[in-house]
């Protein structure tokens, strides 16, 4: 897994868990730099993916999502899987019946 340095890195693709598509989808809904990940949420970036694609997206992008704004806002470098438990536990938190 990449290991940049979060205060010189200045490409998506250089973050920890995003590649050339995942930065794709990144830049389709308007983050076209890491320094704009800070204070995002990612259930709102995966909510804004999928209105703008229109289709729903595998639930493990949020996960992909929460890593990059984990690291920009001074996380460890994780893989993206560290944050699936957090999302699992978010999404049955946040269920409205």
């Amino acid at each position: 897994m990449k290991n940049p340095d979060r205060n010189t890195v200045t490409r998506l693709q250089d973050l920890p868990n995003i590649g050339k598509a995942m930065a794709g989808d990144l830049r389709l809904i308007g983050v076209d730099h890491p320094n704009q990940l800070p204070g995002k949420n990612a259930f709102d970036l995966y909510a804004q993916l999928c209105a703008r694609t229109g289709k729903r997206h595998d639930p493990c992008v949020i996960d992909v999502f929460m890593s990059a704004i984990s690291f920009m806002e001074g996380g460890e470098p994780l893989p993206w899987w560290a944050f699936t438990a957090v999302r699992k536990k978010h999404m049955v938190d946040n269920l409205q019946c």
